[in-house]
C-alpha cells in the first residue's frame, strides 16, 4: 500500500475507535492490493466498525413472573450450559406488604435451572403495582482466571497476526480488547485450545449476514474464563452445546463470515467482571508472526 494511502488507512482506523457506527469503504485492486477510503468507489464494500461480539441468546436466559394469591414470584430460567449472573430491579413498587422501596437482587444461577429471585406480597386488599428490569451475562463472577498459555487453536500454517490486542482495527470495544487475530485460508481447521464445555455456537449463518460474530464456538474454561473462536465457515462446526470438548479436539474451520474484512480467525478470552463480559489479557505457548504486510492487503 503507498504511503499516503497506508497513513489514510491509519487516520480512518483511529476515527473508527471513537464512532463504532463509522463506514469505511474498503477496494482490492487488481493487483490484490487494499485501500480504505470514506467515500465509496466503484467495486467498493462498505465495512462498518461495530463490536464484533454480539451473541443472541433467543429467550434461553429469560424473567418469568407467576402471580399467585396475593403476590407475585419472580423466577429466572436458565437454559445455558454456563452459569449466568442476572439482575433483577423491581421499580415502582406499590402497595406491598414491608415497604414499596424498589428491590434489586443479584444472584448467580447455575446451568439448566430455574431459580426464584424473590417473592412480593401485596398488603390485604390492594393489588400489586410495578416494572421490572432484568440484566444478566455469561459465567460465575467469582471465579479467578488462572494463569494458562494457549496452545495454537490451529492446525498448519504456519500464519501471521494480522491484528493484536487494543489493535485500531477492530478490537477496542470492552468483549474484544485483547483478542487477536490470525490470518489463514479459509477451511483451515481450528481446535480447541484448551478443554471445557461448548456454551454456545453459530453454525449456519454466511457472509457478512446479521451477526458481527459470523459463525462462532464459546468454550467454558474449568476457571470461569471462556474461550471464543469467531468468523467460522458456515456448516463447518463439529461440536453442540453442551458437550464438553479437550485440548486439541476439532471445533470447525475457520472462515471469513460476519464482521469480517478477510479469511482469519479471531481468538479472544473473555470472563464475566460483573454482569459483563471483557476479553482478559493471553498468551500463545509459542511465538507467532508480527504485524500485518500491508504491502499484501489486510485480512
Amino acid at each position: 500500500m503507498p504511503p499516503a494511502r497506508l497513513l489514510l488507512f491509519c487516520a480512518l482506523l483511529t476515527a473508527s475507535a471513537s464512532c463504532l457506527g463509522m463506514t469505511v469503504y474498503k477496494t482490492t485492486d487488481t493487483f490484490g492490493v487494499v485501500s480504505y477510503s470514506d467515500r465509496p468507489s466503484p467495486g467498493s464494500k462498505a465495512f462498518v466498525f461495530r463490536e464484533p461480539m454480539v451473541e443472541r441468546l433467543d429467550g434461553q436466559v429469560r424473567l418469568k413472573t407467576e402471580p399467585f394469591a396475593g403476590g407475585v414470584r419472580f423466577v429466572a430460567r436458565n437454559e445455558l450450559f454456563v452459569p449466568m449472573e442476572v439482575e433483577l430491579r423491581v421499580e415502582r413498587l406499590a402497595n406491598a406488604q414491608g415497604g414499596n422501596a424498589p428491590r434489586i437482587v443479584r444472584r448467580l444461577v447455575p446451568p439448566r435451572s430455574t431459580q426464584v429471585l424473590s417473592v412480593v406480597q401485596a398488603r390485604q386488599g390492594s393489588s400489586l403495582r410495578y416494572d421490572t428490569k432484568f440484566r444478566y451475562a455469561m459465567g460465575d463472577p467469582g471465579q479467578r482466571p488462572q494463569g494458562y498459555r494457549y496452545p495454537f487453536p490451529w492446525k498448519g500454517g504456519p500464519f501471521r497476526l494480522s491484528q493484536g490486542p487494543n489493535g485500531r482495527f477492530s478490537h477496542f470495544g470492552p468483549k474484544g480488547r485483547y483478542a487477536m487475530d490470525i490470518a489463514m485460508p479459509e477451511g483451515t481447521p481450528i481446535i480447541a485450545a484448551r478443554g471445557g464445555v461448548v456454551v454456545k455456537v453459530e453454525n449456519n449463518q454466511s457472509g457478512r449476514g446479521n451477526n458481527p460474530a459470523g459463525n462462532f464456538v464459546r468454550i467454558l474454561h474449568p476457571d470461569g474464563t471462556m474461550g471464543v473462536y469467531l468468523h467460522l465457515m458456515r456448516g463447518s462446526v463439529v461440536v453442540g452445546e453442551g458437550q464438553r470438548v479437550v485440548q486439541g479436539q476439532a471445533l470447525a474451520k475457520s472462515g471469513n463470515t460476519g464482521n469480517s474484512s478477510g479469511p482469519h480467525l479471531h481468538f479472544v478470552v473473555q470472563r464475566n467482571v460483573g454482569l459483563a463480559l471483557e476479553s482478559i489479557p493471553y498468551q500463545f505457548d509459542r511465538p507467532i508472526g508480527g504485524l500485518p504486510d500491508f504491502t499484501a492487503g489486510n485480512p
